[in-house]
């Protein structure tokens, strides 16, 4: 595959390094994939909120995909395209066998421009402080969840997906993005990947001309997805374990080294 027309990049991990910039070699290997007519595509965790700097301080336009595939999110307007939140009811449930499988975790929601919070989520990000709002429960606030997350002091995330995985099944998707003790709880069927696919098929793209990158279990199903999956030197165990093709790491502008070789 020489000239991929999608470019799908996690960001924390991947295109960002530890200290969370994006370094100028980095920027100038998506310039040069842009210059050759390739669409940069964000696939993330994060937020829309926590994107738009990023997109800016990349030079990036268009579309990204947010909350693990919830939501499409225009770069440009500042607009939520689409959302596809939990169901009150099965959220509810979730949240009910979560506590039972990992007693003394605390809940929070994400909302797609807010996160409320009960009080046993202790969990802060500093760049997100202005958004977080305390609640009593998630669940009486008529707000949309797009991501349910669970925290918990005494589990490792592998841990908690372990715990939760069969008594949640067909109920919710859960998965993590590398923070010690998170969970990550999307509605059945909302993946990153799955996100991506019906955006590839919006602009008549084949999965064999995208090439992606990634380093944690919730890009896993994106490396499978694309023509040519990267995983990141500093990737998780399971990433590195099923995925084929390999970079540098995310300190090692392991995403430009691989953009250079495809676009010059």
């Amino acid at each position: 595959m020489t000239s991929p027309r999608i470019v799908a990049t996690d960001l924390d991990g991947t295109l960002l390094t530890s200290t969370g910039v994006i370094t100028s070699r980095t920027k100038q290997a998506l310039s040069s994939a842009r210059a050759a007519g390739a669409e940069i595509v964000f696939v993330t965790a994060r937020a829309p909120r926590g994107v738009r700097e990023i997109a800016e301080q990349a030079g990036v336009t268009g579309t990204a995909i947010c909350s693990n595939g919830a939501i499409v999110y225009d770069l440009a307007t500042d607009e939520i395209v689409t959302s596809r939140p939990l169901e009150p009811a099965a959220a509810r449930k979730v949240a009910y066998l979560l506590a039972e499988a990992l007693p003394g975790m605390g809940l929070a929601a994400e909302t797609g421009r807010n996160v409320l919070t009960e009080v046993a989520y202790t969990r802060r990000v500093s760049h997100d402080l202005a958004y977080y709002r305390e609640v009593r429960s998630v669940f009486d606030e008529d707000e949309p969840i797009v991501k349910l997350l669970a925290l918990s002091s005494g589990h490792t995330a592998d841990e908690m997906v372990t715990a939760v995985a069969a008594a949640v099944e067909g109920q919710a998707e859960v998965t993590h993005s590398g923070v010690d003790g998170l969970l990550e709880i999307s509605a059945p069927g909302v993946t990153k990947a799955g996100t991506l696919d019906l955006l590839c098929q919006e602009r008549g793209v084949s999965s064999g001309e995208v090439v992606a990158f990634g380093d944690m279990p919730n890009d896993l199903a994106v490396l499978a997805f694309a023509g040519a999956g990267y995983a990141m030197a500093n990737a998780h165990r399971l990433v590195l374990a099923a995925t084929e093709r390999r970079t540098l790491s995310n300190d090692e502008d392991g995403v430009a080294a691989v953009l250079e070789r495809l676009y010059g």
